[in-house]
């Protein structure tokens, strides 16, 4: 029984952990209790200054530390939400065309260790970035 408990559980942190497989979550919107903006796993999503409207500035190892949140096919998106290209052609959910993403650091759902890292990272709000 206890052989299987634990295989069970490796299984389903596996399950967990697969959203960020290759360092890129997929997943939903959500708007928290706290009001901002989480994925699927109720992990807090982040938007970065450098950004322009409609396009990601954060590739290769910045996005290793904030992988964006991708948009999957065929999957309708909220309103005010957008699927926008990034420079490698895969899709990334953006919110009134700022792009998002996750931070390494935050475990757990409900952390926001990603807010104002550098002084350019924020947390996303429906109310502005």
């Amino acid at each position: 029984m206890t052989r299987f408990i634990l295989i069970a559980t490796a299984a389903a942190t596996l399950s967990a952990c697969s959203a960020y497989a290759g360092g890129h979550a997929a997943g939903t919107v959500k708007t928290s209790a706290d009001g901002y903006f989480t994925d699927g796993h109720d992990m807090t999503l982040y938007t970065f200054d450098k950004d322009e409207a409609g396009v990601s500035n954060c590739n290769a190892g910045c996005a290793k530390a904030w992988p964006p949140l991708m948009a999957k096919d065929g999957k309708e998106l909220p309103a005010g939400f957008t699927a926008i290209e990034r420079k490698n052609g895969d899709k990334q959910v953006a919110y009134n065309g700022q792009p998002l993403y996750l931070w390494v650091n935050d475990k757990k759902p409900g952390d926001t260790t990603g807010d104002n890292v550098q002084g350019v990272w924020h947390i996303a709000k429906p109310s502005g970035y």
